[in-house]
């Protein structure tokens, strides 16, 4: 079956597999190209660093010692620990894609890129004393444990939409937290690994535009079904609803941003709305689609509102 002709039946995960593989290493070939040698070292102001109390006798962390906000603080913590979880993560996506051929060489490709992105993080807070590294230790121990499973893992479709989406809204969190910081150098940091999670995006976005003329109806449900039960790869973080709605209410991540600058560029890419070739379930998926990004318009709306009330009577 080529790539052109859409399917009359629901195709196989194996058989998703087997076609999308050139897709794959074409991408492949085209993120090797695109990437760039970076190295977490260079962005650490190691010269900063003093030995904190225990084994070595030196300072116990205070909370004096953290330039940060609490809320850029909050957001560092949570955009950690998201990256901490990179075992479970490269679990799901090595158990789905496999560890054989393109598909293999991209899944350990992308697991040692993105595990550059907590060793730089954390070295980066723990050198500038931005966080108390008992509690952060503690939280990385307690997230780590619980691990990560996505509900759609076990499709091909699904997993590469949730990604597409994902990857992006990593992007953006991780470069609005650099901002939020007000530390350049921190800033730098995180705009250096949001271009490392652009390119995955990419990636991902590219093999779901595929798939959208390999099975127009799957991926159509796919998309669906993943925007309407969304959720960020750190929502197992232990107070993740309050620590989320701290970090949206600062304006780094939140429901008009995951409308605006995730969903609705991601959704044109792929000319979701003049797809051909749906069956009568890729159809209702589009409506069902239509209806949850109104949904979610309003949502924002909404919250945008609050924020805004919220702060006037601060102000």
């Amino acid at each position: 079956m080529s790539l052109t002709a859409a399917a009359t039946a629901p195709m196989s995960q194996t058989a998703l597999l087997v076609e999308l593989e050139p897709v794959v290493a074409d991408n492949l070939n085209r993120h090797l190209g695109l990437a760039k040698e970076w190295f977490p070292h260079e962005y650490v102001p190691w010269s900063d660093g003093r030995t904190f109390d225990g084994l070595l006798g030196g300072e116990a962390w205070s909370p004096e010692d953290s330039k940060l906000s609490d809320v850029a603080r909050t957001a560092l913590i949570v955009n950690l620990l998201t990256e901490d979880n990179l075992p479970s993560y490269h679990h799901e996506i090595a158990t789905r894609f496999g560890r054989d051929g393109a598909w293999g060489t991209w899944v350990h490709r992308w697991t040692a890129e993105e595990g550059r992105h907590g060793i730089a993080i954390r070295d980066y807070l723990t050198v500038t004393r931005a966080v108390d590294p008992v509690e952060l230790e503690r939280a990385r121990m307690v997230h780590m444990s619980t691990g990560y499973s996505n509900v759609h893992s076990y499709e091909v479709l699904h997993s590469l939409a949730y990604v597409s989406f994902q990857e992006l809204a990593t992007r953006i969190s991780h470069r609005n937290t650099g901002k939020a910081t007000g530390d350049p150098l921190c800033e730098r940091l995180l705009a250096r690994v949001a271009a490392d999670e652009n390119l995955h995006m990419m990636f991902y976005r590219n093999l779901l535009a595929a798939s959208f003329e390999l099975a127009p109806s799957q991926a159509m449900r796919a998309v669906a079904d993943v925007v309407a039960d969304f959720q960020m790869p750190g929502a197992g973080i232990e107070g993740f609803t309050r620590k989320s709605v701290a970090i949206a209410m600062a304006g780094i991540y939140d429901l008009r941003q995951h409308h605006d600058e995730v969903l609705s560029p991601v959704l044109r890419q792929w000319d979701i709305w003049n797809v051909t070739g749906l069956d009568a379930d890729g159809e209702a998926a589009r409506e069902q689609l239509a209806a949850q990004m109104s949904q979610l318009d309003t949502a924002a709306a909404r919250f945008e509102a609050r924020r805004e009330e919220r702060r006037a009577r601060q102000r």
